[in-house]
């Protein structure tokens, strides 16, 4: 019985995280997609820094196409553990950005609003992955043998 409650808690709390992601991905898409001034500038900072001057459009497009299908994974039980994945990898590179180059943690004067919400995407993408643990070593286990897996994840 206590195991069941345990699953059931699992299952729905990675399902509220998984749904809290893909609303952060989908809301900022309208502004990456249309090409929004503020995301356009911001993904030129980025480019401009990184030494592809004129490539705004491609990465600001390529981000957006890739959240977009992070969220679609996220809601699919068989590939949430891989969306959670690519979240965690999309996040990992917005933090960096926002903390090496020029963009830095408040690049709208908004208190860092698109900061705190990528490193709570960046948690809220390891909690999955860490409550969907099994899943996720089979996944390696299978794809990527030649990683080794620590016992102490399996016997979790």
């Amino acid at each position: 019985m206590r195991a069941r409650v345990s699953e059931t808690f699992s299952i729905c709390a990675s399902g509220v995280l998984a749904a809290f992601i893909a609303y952060i991905f989908v809301f900022y898409l309208q502004f990456k997609f249309t090409g929004h001034p503020g995301s356009v500038d911001l993904f030129t900072t980025l480019t401009d820094w990184l030494g592809l001057q004129g490539h705004e459009k491609l990465m600001r497009i390529g981000t957006g196409s890739a959240e977009l299908v992070a969220a679609i994974l996220l809601f699919i039980p068989a590939t949430q553990v891989v969306g959670a994945a690519l979240a965690l990898g999309i996040m990992s590179g917005a933090i960096f950005f926002h903390l090496a180059t020029p963009l830095g943690v408040d690049p709208y004067g908004d208190g860092g609003v698109l900061f705190k919400e990528a490193c709570a995407v960046w948690l809220a993408s390891l909690v999955i992955l860490a409550i969907r643990r099994r899943r996720v070593i089979e996944l390696i286990e299978r794809y990527a043998p030649f990683l080794p897996v620590p016992a102490r994840l399996r016997a979790g």
